[in-house]
């Protein structure tokens, strides 16, 4: 199947399927999964020019849905830092479209760019095994304990290999929501941090999402994770709201674009029918992502995503220098 606004011909079932298999992959960490699919469509389908950014930004716009509905159905949304996110994100994916147009037009430069933003998310990926204070460390390795726990009293009680996970009041609680703090509680851990900082981390991640077309969810849930050491369980529904509501936000900004003098004389338009394909699989992927996060210890998933990233990152990086 041709599409013409983006060039690319393709049989339309590979989108979803590939949207699928990555988004399952990647929603338990609080990752839509677009900067996944980006690499796909510019290797794969040698998508290239401007307006792969819009159309990955589509992607996300309707496959997150899927998640968000099991996160917040299941009590698993700190409202507070999903709140801070899409306020910092916003002027940022703005200014960040603006520099893909004019500043990283050329297929090169920008896998060199995805490649450095890879290789961020790689390294703070593998930091989360060694890095952290001890404070956060010792939260974590309860948590981690609780769940272990968890398992064994449930195969105990049915006395079958069954698969368990979070128990029902694993939930998140609002404790303080201010301009200088917020914390919040998740299955007996008090969790706090400034709000400030997230506030500013947000803003550069908005520019960063805005050129390399995610949303920054991806940026954010690491930095959240290793970085503030919040749970994955916790940081993945804020995350993806932001990325959600960001998404919504540069897509809009890259179709005003494409009617002005400027899409005239470069590719910005989004191409809807091949980012709502790759949305299709996502939404479905993100869905069942958020379903299996319960049942997945932390260290598998950050295990998973810390090797897909670096082996991404290295490759697009090599490729510009070689």
């Amino acid at each position: 199947m041709y599409f013409p606004v983006s060039g690319v011909d393709v049989n339309p079932l590979i989108p979803p399927f590939v949207a699928f298999v990555v988004s399952c992959l990647t929603a338990p960490a609080g990752v839509s999964g677009a900067f996944l699919l980006l690499p796909f469509q510019m290797s794969v389908m040698n998508y290239t020019s401007p307006s792969v950014s819009p159309t990955n930004l589509i992607y996300n716009i309707v496959a997150i849905p899927g998640g968000l509905y099991r996160f917040i159905k299941e009590g698993r949304m700190a409202w507070p830092l999903a709140w801070v996110i899409i306020v910092g994100t916003l002027p940022g994916v703005f200014l960040g479209s603006w520099v893909r147009i004019f500043y990283l037009p050329d297929p090169e430069a920008f896998q060199l760019f995805v490649g450095c933003v890879l290789l961020f998310l790689g390294i703070r990926l593998v930091l989360e095994f060694t890095g952290g204070s001890k404070k956060q460390k010792a939260q974590n390795e309860h948590l981690e304990q609780k769940f272990k726990e968890q398992v064994a009293h449930v195969k105990m009680e049915t006395h079958k290999k069954v698969t368990a996970g979070l128990p029902a009041d694993a939930i998140v609680t609002t404790k303080t929501f201010s301009l200088k703090k917020i914390e919040y509680e998740f299955w007996g851990e008090t969790y706090s941090f400034p709000t400030l900082t997230i506030f500013i981390l947000a803003v550069v991640v908005g520019l960063i999402g805005g050129v390399y077309g995610i949303g920054g969810g991806s940026i954010i849930a690491p930095f959240c994770v290793s970085i503030l050491g919040l749970p994955v369980y916790t940081v993945a529904g804020a995350a993806l709201c932001g990325t959600f509501l960001t998404s919504i936000c540069g897509v809009g900004f890259y179709a005003i674009l494409a009617t002005t003098s400027i899409g005239a004389t470069t590719n910005v338009a989004p191409d809807w029918l091949l980012g709502t394909l790759f949305g299709a699989g996502g939404l479905a992927g993100t869905y069942f992502g958020a379903y299996m996060q319960k049942y997945l210890r932390e260290t598998i998933v950050k295990g998973i995503m810390a090797v897909l990233v670096i082996f991404l990152a290295l490759r697009y990086i090599l490729q510009f220098f070689f």
